[in-house]
Formats: structure tokens, sequence, C-alpha cells
């Protein structure tokens, strides 16, 4: 069942484990929300009972520091004990009936799985974005077959990851075929062309999303494309914020676009700040010339383009840290421009750059914060940092059309996995509305159905008048609580 493969896969071979996966789909289509809930632990557990062997390749492959990395196994098992609870919970499904009022029929509407999901691996979260991350598990909770495409950054760790999460769904019964790993850039685009899929699930750079979404669209039955992609993450910093506490508001800017080396999607790109600023004035001392190394070699190439690229503009400088790297990793940077500057040349500056950098944007006025702020694409986040008192509700509506989730006196690095969290935007942060964090993931793997006078024996057990599962349901408009 449930193959890896060592080396760049074949057209055959990417054949063999579509077609398996669309066999394995009849079973997990079927499969109760109780079972699916037990692959998805059964897999949780065993990740967490090989936590050393997996972090100690990791930091082989990635340079990630340990801490890091045995915080992100357990975030990754954290999810998909989540997704196990969503599932049982059962109000993903939606169901909803109404009962026949002649003339109406007697209608009943759920959420069911649309089939064999293509995950693409992210390269800076080789756990949790990676090959058992929440794009998996999300996929696998309802019942989705999952075929990861792994990144190259971390290929070993994605074998044995594979082999962990392969073996975990063989000693629970999961239908052969219902998860398989494939390798090299044409394995990708032969994979997301497949007649077998049914959708595609992609972190990573906006040139890639938006090549992988092209071809999906190209395909002669177009499926959905779910990309996380780049994001700039605006800061904003109120003068009073500034005044009262710039020192603090600095050290924790450079805790945020430094950590992972800058590599995060929700790393703060640009913040804008009043003219003299304290937190400007604090951040030489804060941000030293010391490098750490980046995920690859060519992760690290492109962020010094991207500094050279920044440089470029007239009117920006560099007002802490370095641009010089050395042999071991690179340094960290912030530089510097105006409003007058931004507006004239957005696409350079307001582009996204991974690594340790980010971009201070001086403000003279609100008027002028919000000419910058018209300037801005879509964001995974967008961060306020004000005083109590100080009527920021226009500020929040303008930010709200721009980014998924508005922090308030915070950092955006770090994504709760929760009921409640939404990791997405408005492009290029995402191409969809949706989620790739949270409960609400799952929504992406499933459509709904509606069956019109349909026969008792013949409905899910979501739809069954005696509601066999407990789970909450509406009926005739009225949300009924399971039981």
């Amino acid at each position: 069942m449930n193959e890896t493969l060592t080396a760049d896969t074949t057209t055959q071979e990417i054949d063999g484990v579509a077609r398996r996966a669309r066999e394995a789909f009849a079973a997990s289509a079927r499969t109760p929300e109780a079972q699916r809930g037990r692959w998805l632990t059964a897999i949780a557990d065993a990740l967490d009972a090989a936590v050393t062997e997996l972090v100690q390749t990791a930091m082989e492959e990635t340079h990630l520091p340990e801490q890091r990395l045995v915080g992100e196994v357990a975030r990754t098992t954290a999810q998909l004990r989540l997704f196990a609870t969503v599932v049982g919970e059962g109000s993903y499904l939606e169901a909803t009936i109404d009962h026949a009022a002649p003339p109406q029929p007697d209608l009943r509407r759920m959420l069911r799985p649309i089939g064999p999901v293509a995950v693409f691996a992210a390269s800076n979260f080789p756990f949790a974005f990676s090959v058992a991350g929440g794009d998996t598990a999300s996929a696998l909770a309802v019942g989705c077959p999952v075929i990861v495409k792994a990144h190259p950054a971390h290929a070993r760790l994605s074998r044995r990851t594979a082999e962990i999460v392969a073996g975990a769904l063989r000693s629970v019964d999961a239908p052969r075929g219902l998860f398989a790993l494939v390798e090299g850039y044409d394995a990708g685009i032969e994979l997301v062309q497949h007649p077998e899929i049914a959708a595609v699930a992609f972190t990573g750079s906006v040139a890639g999303g938006r090549a992988l979404a092209d071809l999906v669209a190209a395909r002669p039955v177009p499926i959905p494309f779910y990309g996380e992609l780049g994001s700039i993450n605006p800061v904003v910093v109120s003068a009073a914020a500034d005044a009262a506490r710039g020192t603090d508001l600095a050290q924790g800017l450079v805790g945020s676009f430094t950590l992972g080396t800058g590599q995060f999607c929700t790393k703060p790109g640009v913040v804008f700040l009043p003219r003299g600023a304290r937190l400007e004035e604090a951040l030489p001392s804060l941000v030293g010339p010391q490098a750490t190394p980046m995920l690859s070699e060519s992760i690290a190439s492109g962020f010094g383009q991207g500094i050279s690229r920044l440089l470029s503009v007239s009117g920006v400088e560099q007002v802490a840290g370095s641009t010089t790297p050395v042999q071991d990793g690179v340094p960290a940077v912030v530089l510097a421009t105006d409003v007058e500057t931004l507006v004239r040349h957005p696409e350079e500056l307001l582009a996204e750059v991974f690594g340790p950098v980010t971009l201070l944007v001086r403000y003279g006025s609100d008027d002028e914060l919000a000419r910058a702020l018209d300037h801005l694409d879509g964001s995974l986040t967008a961060t306020v940092h004000a005083e109590p008192g100080e009527d920021v509700a226009p500020l929040v509506q303008r930010l709200e059309v721009l980014a998924g989730r508005v922090l308030f006196d915070g950092w955006p690095t770090g994504v709760a996995v929760a009921w409640s969290q939404h990791h997405g935007g408005p492009w290029p942060a995402t191409n969809t509305q949706f989620t790739s964090v949270g409960a609400t993931a799952v929504r992406r793997f499933l459509r709904p159905v509606a069956y019109q006078d349909a026969p008792e024996h013949v409905l899910p057990d979501a739809l069954k008048e005696s509601n066999p599962l407990g789970i909450p349901r509406r009926i005739d408009g009225t949300l009924v609580l399971g039981g």
C-alpha cells in the first residue's frame, strides 16, 4: 500500500500511485469519521516516537536548530490530533436538513470529499508544512487520499517521514494507496496534470505557485489549486505606541523578522512607523553582523538578489545590520525609505524577500500612511501597534481588506494551531479564501452534495433522521446540537 519512492519518480510510477489513490478513495470516502481519526492519531503517535531520529536528519539537511525542530514536530503531531477531533465533532460536514413542506421537497445537504489530493511540501517547515503537515492531515481527515511531492531541500527527511506515515497507516488497516510520496521536478508537473488528481495544495513562492496554478487551469478538467504563496505582512506602528514603547517594539521586531533566519511566511517584511521613531533609533544596537545559515544555497542566493534589488532603488538606505554574506550564512539587515519612494517603486519595494530583512517606511501623517497602504497587495497577516484609547478602527478596516489575520500589539511569526485560526489572504498571499492552518482547512477538500426526497437507507449517516453520529445539524433553519 502507501508507497514511498527514493529517486525521481517516473511517469509510469506517477500513473501507478495516482490510480491506486483513486481506488483507495472508493473506500476512504465511506470510512467512518472515527476510523479516519484513528489514522491521524496513529501517524501522530508514530512521529512522536521517532522524534529524535527525525530531528537529527532535519538538522543535517536544513541547518535549523534542534529546539526549533523539536517544537515543529510537536506542532505537526498537534495538527494531526486536531483534525482527528474536527472530524469526530462533525460540524465540518455542514449537515443541513429541510423537511418536506409541499411544494418544497425533502432536501438534505452535506459536504463530501473530492478525491485524491496532490500536496507540495514546503522548504521552510520540514515537518509542519511537509510530508505529514497540515495539508496532508486535513485531506486525510476528510477521506481524501494524498500524494506528496517532496521538497528537494530535505529529501532524506521526506523519505523517512513518508515511511513512518505509511507504516502508521498500515498499522490501522487504512486502504492501500491512501498515501504516497513522489520526487522530482517533472514528477510535480505530471502529478498536477494527472486526471485522477482532484485538487492541489502548494506552499512556496509566488512564481512557483503561479506556474502550477496555470498548469492546473489548463487541464482538460480544471481542478482547485490551493496555494499559499508570498506575503509581505505589513506592520503599522502609531506615533503614540512608538513614544510609549519604541525600544521594546524594536526588540520585538528584531526577534520576529530574524526568527528562523527570516524564512517564515509570516515574517514582518515592511514596517510603517513615524519619522524619527524611537523604534528605528534602537535597531542598530540590536541587529549585529552575526550570520546564520539559510535552508539552502539557492535560497541564500535569492536573498542576496532581493537585498540588491531593494538597495538599487534610490531613496532606500541601510540603517542596521549588514549586507555582506559570510561563508556560514547571511546576516540580518534593516533597510528604510519614505512613503514617496514607496509610492514611486511599489513593485520593487513590496515584493517578498525570503530571509532576515525588513523594510521601514517612514510616514509623517495619517493621510500619508493611508496613501502608502493603498499600494499594498494581499498578505497573510497585518499588525497594528497602538496605545489604549487610540481610534484605530479606520486603520483596521483598511488592513482587514488586505490580510487574512489582523494582529494587535504582537508579532505575526508563529501561527497557532486552533479551531479559529485563519492562514490565508488575498493574492499573492494565497490564491484562495480558505485557510491552510486551523480546523477549516478541511473545507478545501470537500464539496456539497444535496439529496432530494432520498430514501432513509441510502442517506449518509450524517443526514439520517435519527442522527446516529450525534453531530450538530441545521434542521428546518434551526441549529441543533448533536446527541
